[in-house]
Parts: structure tokens; sequence; C-alpha cells
């Protein structure tokens, strides 16, 4: 790799890391080529993006950035995930990691925010943004629903005591 393809890849990670609200860090030894393919599918899934970075670049690209300070975690064989929405990218690198013990979970950063393994499995266990907007949806649909129930109710009692004031006479 030469020094524009080089200047080229800080470049690169460097826009993706303004764009990305959280940053997650793991390493992968031992991961196999079809095992990485599926680990990038399964976190771009989750609206993500999985990098395999070389350190060095890495750190360059970091620099002026709000994650600087996740500089100290690239050594060793790194991987980077970039994601807007934490959540769903957090609980794919986790459940991925459950599965396969050969994916480490070093730690990541939602906005300046430093998270060690235990914060980034923390945020792998909140509920997503589509999840809170189901449930926002739901509390918001159950009080209709419970009135119209309440306005039907008298209606159906009429009809039911008709209906046996009819069949006895």
């Amino acid at each position: 790799m030469n020094r524009t393809q080089k200047k080229e890849l800080v470049d690169s990670i460097h826009g993706s890391l303004n764009e990305a609200k959280v940053v997650l860090v793991s390493h992968y030894k031992g991961l196999t080529v079809s095992e990485i393919t599926a680990l990038r599918g399964k976190v771009r899934a989750a609206g993500a993006s999985f990098k395999v970075t070389k350190n060095r670049l890495t750190q360059r690209a970091l620099e002026g950035t709000q994650f600087a300070p996740l500089a100290k975690h690239f050594t060793g064989p790194t991987a980077v995930v970039f994601a807007a929405e934490p959540v769903a990218a957090a609980k794919a690198l986790v459940d991925f990691a459950k599965d396969n013990e050969k994916l480490v979970v070093i730690g990541g950063a939602f906005g300046a925010h430093a998270l060690d393994t235990k914060g980034v499995e923390a945020l792998a266990k909140m509920p997503s943004l589509n999840e809170l907007r189901a449930k926002i949806v739901g509390m918001l649909q159950t009080p209709a629903t419970r009135i119209a129930g309440v306005l039907q109710a008298p209606g159906g009692q009429i009809a039911r005591v008709l209906g046996a004031h009819a069949a006895k006479g």
C-alpha cells in the first residue's frame, strides 16, 4: 500500500468516524473468512458497517474526532463497527460474540462517552429505536381501544337484553 492509498484510507475512516454516533471495537483473532462475512451481514442488517482496519492508520484517523480515546484499543487483529443507530449495532456485535468466542468485544464509544465491554453489552440490552416506537404506538392505541370497547358495551348489552326478551316471548 503506497502513501497515497494510506492517506485515502485514513480519510475514508475519518469520514466514517465523523458520521457515526457509535463506534465499537473488537478483536477477531481466529475467525474464518466465512464467519467474518456472516458477521458483516449481521452488522449490515443492523444498519451499521464492519471494517477490518490497520491499527496505525485507524489511530491516525481517530485524531481530531470525538472517538480519539479509542486509539488505545487498536492492538492486534482489530475490527471496527461504525453506526448511526447505536443499539442495533451493539446487539448485532454482542449476539455474534455470544455465538462465537473468537470474536471479543473490546469496547467502544457512544458519542464522547467511552464504553468498556460491559458498557457495550448494556447498550446491546437496551430496546432499539424501532422497539421504543412500537411501544409508544401501542401505548397510544390502548386507550383508544378501551374507549371504543366502553362505548360499544352499552349497545351490546341492550341488544342482548332485547334478544333475550324476543327469545322468551
